[in-house]
């Protein structure tokens, strides 16, 4: 079949790779000039005159990300020239916090709660219990729980330290207000099932490339070689969609695929089909949450690649990256803050006075601000399916699934939707 996908980012390459390889001839439309949706390169200048590639936001993988691992292996990529494997740690600058040893799962989580620095043994065994009694349920809660909910029994310092800053970086979502059976399924995955190959599961894979070459041009170069057209710098202006036939832009095709940001699918399904209008209103009524990346420069030496932040409403960030650890120059750092509130102008501020509360004198580079950047992984959300109308479908990470908006949840998308095209 003629297949239009339109959208570039992880979703649309991994539907047009997977339907490629079903024997598809595939069409990728991408307003963009470059691939890769909000997982994509900006060229900066620093201050000595010389460009660095940053993110358009910080990402991270896990080895549990067995789909995204697997395509990028696909396409050529060399997981491990593209990706530093560390442990996982949730440690703080002054060293507290949670560190796994490089033991097979769930030795690894059990150890590393056991010797969790700064925490006395209340809090390790308000963990250990929790763990057991999650895993007891087979990682099962209400529907209409938040992770807050099941977290009443866990100490202060536990919920501060690990929860609070896991939840935010997997959901974007504050643990009052975040689903407690989506966290349930992401800790199930990460902390105690397999990863890919030799990596465990609760991997932290960082980026040691930009996030163009991570996958993106890789997977684009791998589409043209097998046939399929990319068109990038190409907005669709609309779709329609029978029984019979679809369209782009009045070309005729036999199915199309909505893989770009939810307002766009649903301005585009809105007007494709009667049974479009019904999914616009679901996406469309989809609550959103920002992340922004806050780049400096002048920064320190971290004692590891990634560092956790004491965050709360003036300081926003709750993680650090050390950039030169991954490729990047000296003293270049990348605060996140997930689940951001306020503009560009204000967090850029309350990051600054972030760092020289920890004694750092950096000066802003660049920021970064995602206003939606995920779908708000709220208790009962209900997420739009992936059938629009007849021969219209979509992916992405906010359509129907087990994960939350994560790359590894779009790729999966992206995955279905090919299989059931």
């Amino acid at each position: 079949m003629r297949v239009a996908i339109v959208g570039a980012g992880w979703g649309g390459l991994a539907a047009a790779i997977a339907a490629t390889g079903r024997g598809h001839a595939i069409t990728v439309f991408e307003a963009a000039r470059v691939p890769g949706g909000r997982a994509r390169t900006l060229p900066v200048r620093l201050p000595d005159g010389g460009e660095a590639l940053l993110d358009n936001g910080q990402h991270i993988l896990i080895g549990a990300y067995l789909e995204t691992l697997k395509l990028m292996e696909q396409v050529g990529v060399r997981l491990d020239d593209a990706l530093l494997r560390l442990p996982l740690a949730l440690r703080l600058p002054d060293g507290a916090g949670l560190k796994l040893p490089p033991w097979p799962s769930p030795l690894d989580a059990a150890a590393g709660i056991l010797t969790a620095r700064g925490w006395n043994w209340r809090d390790k065994l308000s963990l250990l219990r929790a763990s057991f009694n999650w895993q007891r349920s087979g990682f099962q809660c209400p529907p209409l729980a938040s992770v807050a909910d099941l977290c009443v029994t866990l100490t202060p310092r536990v919920r501060a330290e690990l929860i609070e800053p896991l939840c935010v970086s997997a959901l974007n979502t504050p643990a009052a207000r975040s689903s407690g059976t989506v966290f349930l399924r992401v800790l199930r995955d990460a902390l105690f099932g397999r990863g890919h190959g030799r990596w465990g599961g609760s991997n932290l894979l960082l980026p040691k490339q930009d996030l163009g070459r991570l996958f993106p041009q890789a997977a684009v170069a791998w589409l043209e070689g097998h046939g399929a057209e990319v068109r990038l710098g190409r907005r669709v202006q609309a779709v329609a969609a029978t029984d019979a036939r679809c369209a782009v832009d009045g070309e005729r095709y036999d199915a199309v695929v909505l893989a770009c940001p939810a307002p766009e699918a649903a301005r585009l399904a809105a007007g494709a089909a009667p049974a479009g209008a019904a999914w616009a209103r679901q996406a469309e009524a989809l609550e959103h949450e920002a992340i922004a990346t806050v780049y400096v420069t002048g920064g320190p030496r971290l004692p590891l690649p990634m560092l956790t932040l004491r965050s709360g409403p003036e300081a926003p960030a709750q993680f650090v990256f050390d950039r030169a650890q991954l490729g990047g120059p000296a003293g270049l750092l990348a605060f996140v803050a997930s689940a951001a509130a306020g503009d560009r102008e204000t967090l850029e501020a309350q990051v600054l006075a972030q760092a020289r509360g920890l004694g750092w004198n950096v000066q802003p580079l660049q920021t970064v601000v995602e206003k939606r950047a995920t779908f708000a992984c709220v208790p009962g959300v209900v997420r739009p399916p992936l059938a629009v109308a007849p021969r219209l479908w979509a992916c992405g990470d906010y359509v129907e699934g087990p994960y939350p908006a994560t790359i590894e949840g779009t790729v999966r998308s992206g995955l279905a939707v090919a299989a059931l095209v």
